[in-house]
């Protein structure tokens, strides 16, 4: 029983922090976010909706300023304020903030917003019990062995989501009539912005597929559709 205590112990942590984290992470965003009201995007969002047979997509600004987009467990959708700015300034199109609350409902759609909440509660489980057993045996070292095997498994999970999702949006957005090429054009975009900054990656890139892979994977999608 001693031997399994560890793991026991893990399982408990990723159920705590699985609450925990859903609660924390509902409270953040009604406190710091809310609902967009911009004529252009709504156009857009309103042949999203269409496209899905829905009376529309709300979609919210959460109130930081690093550029990204994410999807809550919640289903809801959010576009950062600085990500926001970047549309009003002229940097991105609307288009191409379409293309970005596509690829979040895309998120939604797919199940992955509310079990990436679970994924990462159960990665920092997996972590701690791994850290216990091998720390007994390699001690200091078995910590870091345990942070990098998560780490990489976590990176796995994320790129698939993230190549999932932009099959979403492709579809969606081809079926409002708003077309794939914005996608494109803002991988594009945001890369630029990376090397811009001396290779500091924008929120809105880390953890996901390299930006010539995701554009490489969606002209293979057109032309299987092309195809068929």
């Amino acid at each position: 029983m001693l031997r399994l205590t560890p793991i026991l112990l893990a399982v408990l942590y990723a159920l705590v922090f699985y609450r925990f984290s859903v609660w924390r992470t509902h409270r953040e965003l009604d406190q710091r976010s809310t609902e967009l009201a911009d004529p252009e995007l709504k156009r857009l969002t309103d042949r999203l909706a269409a496209a899905l047979d829905l009376a529309r997509v709300p979609v919210y600004i959460y109130e930081i300023d690093p550029v990204n987009g994410l999807a809550a467990p919640d289903g809801r959708i959010f576009i950062t304020r600085g990500f926001y700015r970047k549309f009003r300034n002229g940097e991105v199109t609307g288009e191409e903030m379409a293309s970005v609350i596509a690829h979040e409902l895309g998120h939604v759609a797919l199940g992955h917003a509310r079990r990436r909440m679970i994924d990462f509660s159960g990665q920092n489980a997996m972590r701690t019990a791994l850290a216990m057993l091998l720390g007994r045996f390699i001690p200091f070292v078995g910590v870091w062995i345990a942070n990098g095997l998560t780490t990489l498994l976590a990176a796995r999970l994320s790129r698939a989501d993230e190549y999932e999702a932009d099959e979403y949006a492709a579809a969606l957005l081809t079926k409002a009539g708003i077309g794939t090429e914005p996608q494109k054009s803002l991988f594009r975009k945001l890369e630029a912005l990376t090397q811009s900054r001396a290779g500091v990656a924008p929120a809105w890139l880390l953890s996901h597929p390299k930006t010539n892979e995701r554009i490489a994977a969606l002209e293979a999608l057109e032309n299987r559709w092309n195809r068929g």
